[in-house]
């Protein structure tokens, strides 16, 4: 189901990532930038509204799901994401980068 999730000791050889946003089948924007940037940074630069509080993980309001493509997961999975929410494909936008070009779903996989 959906993207894949990567260890966050993976290397990765490209300089940039796009981001293509869809509100369930529905394409709403995309982002392209450097390496590193957060999801809800692409988000910000793409004009999308993904809500964010904690901006560390811990809260989950940022919750979305990865429909294709690669991030980096954390060793350790931050408070606010379960197996359970990875398994279905959830990831946190203000605290995961992606490592390659990804298509993410703004609905949580909840």
């Amino acid at each position: 189901m959906g993207g894949s999730l990567k260890n966050h000791h993976d290397t990765v050889s490209k300089c940039s990532t796009t981001v293509r946003f869809l509100r369930g089948s529905l394409p709403i924007g995309f982002s392209s930038g450097k390496i590193g940037l957060s999801i809800a940074e692409h988000a910000i630069e793409a004009d999308i509204s993904i809500p964010t509080n904690c901006t560390s993980g811990t809260c989950g309001t940022c919750l979305v799901r990865l429909v294709s493509g690669s991030i980096e997961l954390p060793e350790t999975l931050p408070p606010g994401l379960d197996d359970y929410l990875v398994d279905q494909g959830g990831i946190l936008a203000c605290c995961m980068s992606p490592t390659e070009d990804i298509v993410v779903d703004i609905l949580p996989p909840i």
